[in-house]
């Protein structure tokens, strides 16, 4: 296996780490022990458990203004492979990478799986793009993809997605992720309901030609790029496409597609009652749809995502398999840095949700007894599970301190050395 990052230099760092480390741990075990929980228990559900990180969340991202290059970032999927290895070489959460095509698209997909195990890393969800124009595109999406009005261009997102599927294949992927642009900036402008049959009719050739074993995430997005309205633009119009569609089809929750103060939780919650809940695109939000680092804005409602989790893996409805990733743009900080600050925060909440007493909680609950109930969840939410996280890491090979292992690696001026340099622009790409 290549390791981009000398394992014996991060081994050195963890051995001058561990006495603190170590007395840490003791001190939080004997501090869980008195609540009846075992520490190496929660330790060994931490190391268990993943997220995968996206392709193009391995480069700088942009506004609809600017984009700001990073000297050594990622300039084609081979580089950005190597990038989301040294996360899941120093975070040990993340070996799973999703794809995006046409973005990432290669002769040989065999030789890019092989190439991806030769890192440790497998592939997620494959993602479909029919929200942008490609070069010798036959038709623009700019009427909309699999609800545009215009047969043709219908048909063309349909074979795009589905030739998404068989690339999947080919990679060892199990799942395609189904966002689309499509919408109005104008009142007037499109049917708002026959849109939406439109959208479904396509979708459902899209459905017709997943695999065995195969499962259609569908994204909703309430605005951008289109900001009247949005074919898919909540969960309920994502629920109502996927109950249609079928049993291998669910809904994806984005944390940021939502209304401000949405209750995301809640709506967790009521696509797990209705056996649709598919997975999470992790970021975080301050006014709209920012995509900036998950539990940087809102840790807590990151928190209460997680419990709610937690009550549907206890009380599942049917198979309890969600796909987890991050999806973020990274305007401002190195990408590495920002996925494996994510990547803690989000493996951090999970590890908090499992020290939930949920015996008080739910009798607290039937008893109406707001205040120790809402007490119980703020009590695992206040315990400083660092200790837990870093032991898990450096148990699997990982860093104890990632941020300072990664900047003393220099990995990014190596790069910086070796890449070709991105050009001015705007966007994700």
């Amino acid at each position: 296996m290549t390791h981009p990052i000398s394992a014996e230099m991060i081994a050195e760092r963890n051995a001058a780490a561990l006495p603190a480390l170590t007395d840490d741990y003791a001190a939080l075990g004997r501090k869980l022990e008195r609540r009846g929980i075992a520490i190496d228990a929660v330790k060994d559900r931490a190391k268990a458990w993943s997220v995968a990180v996206p392709s193009w969340g391995a480069g700088r991202g942009g506004t609809r203004f600017a984009k700001f290059p990073l000297a050594g970032e990622p300039t084609n999927i081979h580089e950005k492979l190597e990038d989301c290895a040294v996360i899941q070489q120093l975070g040990r959460t993340t070996p799973r990478v999703s794809p995006h095509f046409p973005w990432d698209c290669v002769e040989d997909y065999g030789a890019l799986r092989d190439e991806a195990a030769s890192l440790g890393l497998g592939f997620d969800a494959v993602n479909s793009n029919t929200f942008q124009d490609q070069a010798g595109q036959a038709q623009t999406y700019a009427t909309g993809s699999l609800s545009s009005t215009i047969q043709a261009t219908r048909e063309q997102a349909v074979q795009h997605n589905i030739d998404c599927i068989e690339i999947g294949q080919k990679l060892g992927s199990t799942a395609l992720t189904v966002w689309v642009g499509d919408g109005t900036n104008f009142p007037g402008q499109q049917d708002l309901g026959r849109s939406f049959d439109r959208y479904l009719d396509a979708a459902a050739d899209v459905y017709a030609a997943l695999p065995d074993g195969w499962r259609m995430l569908l994204e909703h997005k309430m605005f951008e790029p289109a900001f009247y309205s949005s074919v898919i633009s909540d969960w309920g119009s994502s629920l109502m496409a996927a109950l249609e569609l079928g049993d291998k089809c669910a809904c994806l929750v984005d944390l940021g597609h939502h209304a401000p103060n949405a209750n995301i939780e809640q709506i967790v919650a009521r696509l797990h009652r209705a056996g649709k809940l598919g997975g999470f695109h992790f970021n975080d939000s301050k006014y709209g749809d920012d995509d900036l680092d998950s539990g940087s804005i809102n840790p807590h409602q990151l928190f209460l995502v997680f419990n709610e989790l937690a009550e549907a893996e206890a009380n599942p409805r049917g198979a309890f398999n969600p796909a987890y990733m991050i999806d973020q743009s990274h305007n401002v900080t190195d990408p590495i840095e920002s996925m494996l600050s994510s990547a803690e925060a989000i493996a951090g909440c999970h590890a908090r949700a499992a020290l939930v007493d949920r015996a008080a909680l739910h009798k607290a609950q039937q008893d109406n007894d707001v205040m120790l109930a809402f007490r119980t969840l703020r009590s695992a939410y206040e315990t400083d599970v660092g200790p837990i996280l870093a032991m898990a890491r450096m148990e699997q090979g990982g860093a104890v301190d990632w941020l300072g292992t990664y900047r003393a690696s220099q990995f990014r001026q190596r790069k910086a050395q070796e890449r070709k340099s991105v050009g001015l622009g705007a966007g994700i790409v």
